[in-house]
């Protein structure tokens, strides 16, 4: 699992976006950027529809307020998927990004197999970036959410 200190690695994103399709790359997301990053395990699941993503929504304007340039929400999701929920979520202010493969939620060392649920999925988790760089890494236990909300981030910073 990746550490505090250690740097991303380098995936491509899928991202639907006002211009369409989109594919940012991690540096295309965090060079130069302090970034929160919160990650679910699929969009419009309880937990994340009813606590996870709505506390960053209502939460961005205080966390942009402490520096941080963007709010990424990941799942392991088609971007299509990433988008419908975003805006049935009204996350203007979050960036809905899709990990479509799993690829970055695995070089990153969060992943999990949820079996017949999903598949491959990624761990519940935020961190907070600076150029690229895990400066604070809160990971969930299983079935549980404390350590990855926005009012913990907002500590944090």
């Amino acid at each position: 699992m990746i550490q505090n200190g250690e740097k991303l690695p380098d995936i491509s994103f899928q991202l639907l976006a006002k211009g369409g399709m989109q594919n940012p790359t991690t540096s295309d997301l965090f060079a130069g950027k302090r970034v929160v990053l919160f990650a679910v395990p699929g969009a419009f699941t309880p937990t994340c529809s009813e606590a996870h993503l709505p506390g960053y929504v209502v939460n961005a304007d205080k966390l942009k307020a402490k520096g941080v340039d963007s709010i990424i929400c990941l799942a392991v999701n088609d971007a299509f998927v990433m988008n419908a929920w975003g805006k049935a979520q009204n996350a203007d202010e979050i960036i809905m990004l899709a990990d479509g493969n799993g690829a970055f939620t695995k070089a990153i060392g969060l992943d999990m197999d949820t079996g017949t649920f999903g598949g491959i999925r990624s761990q519940r988790y935020s961190m907070l970036v600076d150029d690229g760089v895990v400066k604070q890494l809160n990971v969930e236990q299983p079935k549980q959410f404390e350590v990855s909300k926005a009012e913990v981030m907002l500590g944090w910073l």
